[in-house]
């Protein structure tokens, strides 16, 4: 149990640097959806979504390349880093450049020609976020999860202040969403200045033999990540391209672009969590892979991982009465989809908890082929289920995706590398989750303070159900 409670308290600290700073970040939203129109927002949603495809190009799956070779038995350390970090520079230096020669044909590629600043602005945003993601993933490895908090952290409460004067104090409605891709390019220039001293240790290197085998590693990452990021992102484009014209009434593809893309902010909530468990379990998980116990102890992991997800769902879902005010007025009429995201999300985490085993494996084209199939369903899902559905489409086909890739990652992976996880008792505490979600939202309570009040009481309820039926394996287990 003692490595469970590292894992946690590893995640806490990891939270501190990814939730604490987004849940900060999310902030933001009121201060957007409140002074930008529904197609202004939309166009923020639309260019921040192509920027998460062309980061994953940036990256090239290294981070977790990195991972696999620093720490195989007698690495060079130091010298996976130089190679790992040249690589991300090799790729993502004469991408930025390319992309602000071609700014201003790409603008008119995406209907903001008037603006080629904003695609500048992005190029450089990029290139200095793949700069330090090797730099990142080094605190990591090394167990800094500390001075990882501590720079996330930073980096928030710069783009919140500089957000707060550019849009409260000192706004110009010339510039308008040119303020939020601005604010981001001197934010992330001090993650350049926080990693200074390990930027100038860096050494140009290549090794044709282990840089080699580095790409073949990583690559199959690179398509995975893609395709998830296809999974996460393609119907944040889709919208604008399959809505039917005049789907909504008096709503333009644009403004449902931007009230999709506001209420998906809810659902990144849960996926915040997700990625403060990856950061601590991936790790975890390779540094602990030699022990006999470890399927044992990667069931145990997924198994309260679930449980911790579906109290978030719970408490997200049945409290959105209070939660929209988050957002502008204009934006609350997609809140709806919120409760799918989550679980959308949900399943999400338990994939990467399953996933684990092609990384361990050294079999990391099955999760490119799973991860395809999830980006399959999505094109196809979102094809189908927006002309019919709108925005709410889009929606459920993040679920059929996240749940396919679920299931078939388990499959296949009980084969390659077998563990014990717990199927039907996380099944039974989802369903139970969404049983009640459906129950307290049929519930109309008109007093704020007493629906508060009641949906706390349901939250205490579930969350001690849930400690009476795991206390036993909780006392056996420390």
């Amino acid at each position: 149990m003692s490595k469970l409670k590292t894992l946690a308290g590893e995640t806490v600290l990891y939270g501190i640097g990814t939730i604490l700073p987004r849940m900060l970040n999310f902030l933001l939203v009121p201060l957007h959806t409140y002074i930008f129109s529904r197609e202004e927002y939309g166009t923020i949603t639309k260019l921040y979504a192509l920027v998460g495809f062309i980061n994953i190009i940036y990256m090239f799956g290294m981070e977790t390349a990195y991972f696999r070779f620093a720490t195989k038995p007698a690495a060079d350390a130091k010298r996976i880093f130089n190679l790992a970090q040249s690589s991300v520079v090799y790729i993502s230096l004469p991408l930025s450049i390319i992309i602000l020669a071609f700014a201003p044909f790409i603008a008119n590629a995406l209907n903001v020609g008037g603006h080629p600043e904003y695609i500048q602005s992005l190029s450089i945003v990029m290139l200095m976020d793949a700069l330090v993601a090797i730099p990142f993933a080094r605190l990591r490895l090394e167990k800094k999860a500390m001075q990882f908090s501590i720079a996330k952290i930073i980096n928030v409460i710069i783009v919140l202040t500089l957000t707060y004067y550019f849009l409260v104090v000192s706004y110009d409605s010339v510039i308008g969403i040119g303020y939020v891709f601005f604010v981001n390019v001197i934010a992330n220039g001090f993650f350049i200045l926080f990693f200074i001293k390990t930027l100038f240790s860096w050494r140009p290197s290549y090794d044709k033999q282990v840089s080699g085998e580095m790409f073949r590693y990583a690559y199959p990452v690179m398509l995975t990540g893609a395709a998830g990021m296809t999974n996460e992102m393609f119907s944040r484009l889709t919208l604008d391209w399959w809505l039917p014209d005049h789907f909504y009434t008096n709503l333009s593809k644009e403004a449902a672009l931007g009230i999709f893309g506001a209420c998906y902010k809810y659902a990144v909530l849960m996926n915040l969590g997700i990625q403060a468990f990856r950061f601590a379990a991936e790790p975890f998980f390779f540094s602990n892979a030699s022990d006999k116990n470890s399927p044992q102890l990667f069931a145990k992991v997924a198994h309260y991982f679930v449980i911790t997800c579906c109290i978030f769902l719970l408490g997200v879902s049945i409290n959105l009465d209070i939660l929209k005010y988050f957002i502008g007025g204009e934006f609350r009429e997609g809140l709806s989809i919120v409760p799918i995201l989550l679980l959308a999300y949900l399943f999400l985490g338990i994939y990467y908890n399953f996933s684990i085993w092609f990384k361990l494996a050294d079999k990391t084209y099955y999760g490119t082929w799973i991860t395809l199939g999830g980006a399959l369903i999505t094109i196809g899902a979102n094809y189908i289920l927006i002309p019919q559905l709108g925005y709410t489409g889009s929606a459920w086909a993040a679920l059929l995706c996240y749940f396919f890739m679920v299931v078939a990652c388990f499959i296949v992976g009980q084969k390659f590398y077998p563990v014990p996880y717990r199927v039907l008792p996380g099944l039974m505490y989802i369903l139970a989750t969404l049983g009640i979600i459906y129950s307290v939202n049929v519930v109309e309570i008109s007093n704020s303070l007493l629906a508060a009040a009641f949906h706390s009481l349901i939250i205490l309820i579930f969350i001690g159900i849930v400690y009476l039926i795991e206390r036993k394996n909780f006392r056996q287990e420390t």
